[in-house]
């Protein structure tokens, strides 16, 4: 059972991991920082205490601890009990949901071994906005996405506001960053006998829901809001496919255009 101990003085150093978090210079989930997991929020702990993420501990006002006493009962970790002027001092601003947990990063999976027995996985490339990152790892949890794969420019999926958006599904579903020179790297993705499929609103691209792909083993490759794919990673999928959409309107956010296009070539079963 995790010690629940009370902690009444903001400068307590105990309390270093949640320090701070609105400063860019100081923000312990900065790879540049400390590079901690945080998660906010009784739904998102209980996630990250389910996750392959090993958790340091838990800061938070006793009321919201004692709502995860079920989820601490094996985990031997400090829960910090305080109040929300001391926590707000804390973090550096009033946190509505009331508690935190911290926890390192786990190591990051073989990008071959993560796809080899996938049968739809995720590749972004530029993908650069937390929110939008945040989004896309929720609706890859809700439409059985296997992985997420991170081509050059992305963000950190780990960062505390895209922890946040996806309620915390960024811990669940498995990403690594694709190794070596871009696009060359997603043949991983075809030695492990997936099709890539770029996703681009492109005229000439092929309807996916005519497209075939449905049931097959896919890799759909999403870029940035704003630029879409580059011509280097469009030149290199195997298909191009466009999510068919009104006159006028010529694009989607792209974790909305993600999440038509899971649903569109995967096979969750309701």
């Amino acid at each position: 059972m995790a010690t629940i101990i009370t902690l009444d003085d903001p400068g307590d150093p105990r309390a270093d991991d949640y320090r701070d978090l609105t400063s860019a210079d100081r923000r312990p989930d900065r790879p540049g920082g400390r590079g901690l997991v945080i998660a906010e929020g009784v739904v998102v702990v209980r996630r990250m205490i389910d996750s392959p993420y090993p958790v340091r501990s838990l800061l938070g006002v006793r009321r919201r601890i004692d709502e995860l006493a079920t989820d601490l009962a094996g985990l031997a970790v400090p829960a910090y009990a305080t109040d929300a002027p001391t926590m707000a001092e804390v973090v550096g601003f009033h946190l509505n949901r009331g508690v935190l947990a911290v926890a390192d990063r786990a190591a990051p999976p073989d990008p071959a071994a993560l796809v080899r027995d996938a049968r739809l996985v995720a590749v972004l490339e530029g993908v650069n906005d937390h929110e939008n990152l945040g989004a896309l790892f929720r609706n890859a949890a809700a439409l059985g996405v296997d992985a997420v794969l991170l081509g050059p420019r992305c963000s950190d999926p780990l960062y505390r506001r895209s922890v946040r958006v996806s309620m915390g599904h960024v811990l669940r579903v498995p990403f690594t960053e694709l190794p070596g020179p871009w696009p060359a790297s997603l043949d991983v993705l075809r030695a492990a006998g997936l099709r890539v499929a770029a996703l681009t609103p492109a005229a000439d691209a092929v309807p996916i829901t005519a497209s075939g792909l449905q049931g097959e083993r896919v890799a759909l490759l999403l870029g940035a809001e704003g630029p879409g794919l580059s011509d280097e990673a469009l030149a290199a999928a195997d298909l191009r496919v466009r999510i068919p959409m009104a006159t006028g309107v010529d694009s989607l956010n792209v974790a909305t255009a993600a999440a038509v296009a899971f649903h569109a070539v995967g096979s969750v079963v309701g």
